[in-house]
């Protein structure tokens, strides 16, 4: 049996899921660093943390795989300890106790304090906003609320995240602030939901004010939305987009379908009329603004005659970007005692039917694009690219700007012009001007 190291511990951070994860395992190392432990991300450790995803089947399945990889590194001495967090820890505790007892405690999304103890560090509620930044130097994440109100039926978040709690604006700046004095230039706002910020606190939706403190940081540049929802969207917020050059001419906001009955299952509280007139509104108030959405297909009872609908309506709508994802049956939501009938080729032939669409439709947007100069953020080098983003354009889901690294060099963290020379569907190709 290996004898246990007598050095100090160093702790692996483990990141599944989203970018709300990434921002918890963040505030989780910025603790143990202040606790003066050895924290990494995602390197070697002999203690492992892992940040799990329990949002849709196949993340449910990618946090078990890496709880059962560790564990075995823990069996084998490779490892000391094993200790779970996050969603899929929240949902299903009992559960993976029972199956997976090798693992030395599990911990829910609000066990923060309880997990840093069993480290070996104490929580310390004077270090609000602080974290250790996981992203590229030049963005970061700021999550603005946690948990959700909504009753969508095919969604468990509530279940792992629990209510709508907004943080209070001066919390917000205040960790912006510590952000753009690390060098930060770009906020990515995250939430469940964005659009219901504030109405807890504030008695209000209060997304507009927020940015309105938020773009008076000095140091941060650009400021993008992500996750907003369609009921209920405080318009005051386009009125901050088209008045303030700091807010990116982006929103991202998942519309899930459009066909009026499965709008209505789904209990998204809204019509095909609604949402496509919201979307012509948006369009107006921001001329050229991009529009990120994502679709479920294959939703319990989801005929022929609604996806028919639904493409269609993507044809004619001609996002800037869009994410297809299928359906997936999850237990303890409203939807689940539904049947689950629409069969699994199907619903894969349908995602792939509408991301052919978006495919073309991404492709002739681009196509425009060639001959006019953009400001793009320098994110990284890959291989013989400069790899570099337009405002339009979210790390890691968008499109990419290809800078060739033979022929030009751009400095990585900063702003450059950049003048697009070709384009595919969902890359952009250029060369930087004066």
């Amino acid at each position: 049996m290996r004898t246990k190291s007598l050095k100090q511990n160093k702790i692996n951070v483990v990141t599944l899921g989203c970018s709300k994860n990434v921002y918890d395992s963040e505030v989780l190392m910025g603790q143990l660093r202040a606790n003066n432990k050895e924290v990494v991300h995602e390197e070697e450790g002999n203690v492992v943390v892992i940040n799990t995803c329990g949002f849709i089947a196949n993340a449910k399945e990618e946090s078990v795989n890496t709880i059962l990889e560790y564990v075995q590194k823990k069996e084998d001495g490779l490892v000391d300890k094993v200790f779970v967090t996050g969603c899929l820890s929240e949902r299903y505790k009992p559960d993976l106790e029972k199956e997976i007892p090798n693992v030395d405690e599990y911990f829910g999304t609000s066990d923060l304090p309880n997990l840093l103890k069993a480290l070996g560090a104490d929580y310390k509620h004077e270090l609000i906003g602080e974290r250790l930044t996981t992203t590229p130097k030049n963005y970061a994440y700021l999550k603005i609320a946690e948990g959700c109100d909504r009753p969508c039926s095919f969604c468990a978040i509530p279940i792992m995240r629990g209510k709508h709690r907004s943080t209070p604006i001066e919390d917000l700046v205040a960790e912006a602030e510590k952000l753009a004095a690390k060098g930060v230039k770009e906020l990515i706002l995250i939430a469940q939901d964005l659009t219901y910020y504030g109405l807890d606190l504030y008695k209000k939706r209060n997304l507009a004010e927020l940015l309105e403190a938020l773009v008076k940081v000095d140091g941060i540049e650009w400021i993008r939305l992500h996750y907003a929802f369609p009921t209920g969207f405080p318009m005051d917020v386009l009125e901050v987009m088209q008045r303030e050059p700091k807010i990116c001419n982006y929103i991202d906001i998942p519309l899930q379908h459009i066909s009026d009955s499965i709008l209505k299952s789904m209990r998204r509280g809204t019509t095909k009329a609604k949402t496509t007139q919201l979307l012509k509104d948006f369009r107006t108030a921001v001329p050229g603004m991009a529009i990120r959405t994502t679709l479920i297909v294959g939703y319990p009872g989801e005929t022929e005659a609604d996806f028919q609908i639904l493409k269609q309506w993507v044809t004619d709508m001609r996002f800037e970007r869009l994410g297809c994802f299928t359906y997936s049956h999850e237990e303890n939501t409203h939807a689940y005692s539904l049947d689950d009938n629409v069969p699994e080729e199907v619903k894969q032939d349908r995602a792939n039917q509408i991301m052919e669409i978006q495919s073309q439709i991404s492709w002739e947007l681009n196509q425009e694009k060639i001959g006019k100069t953009f400001r793009c953020i320098i994110d990284r080098k890959e291989g013989n690219y400069f790899v570099g983003r337009t405002e339009f354009d979210s790390p890691d889901v968008d499109n990419e700007v290809l800078i060739d690294a033979t022929k030009h060099y751009v400095q990585i963290g900063d702003f450059t012009s950049i003048k697009i020379n070709d384009a595919s569907d969902y890359d952009l190709y250029g060369e930087p001007v004066a």
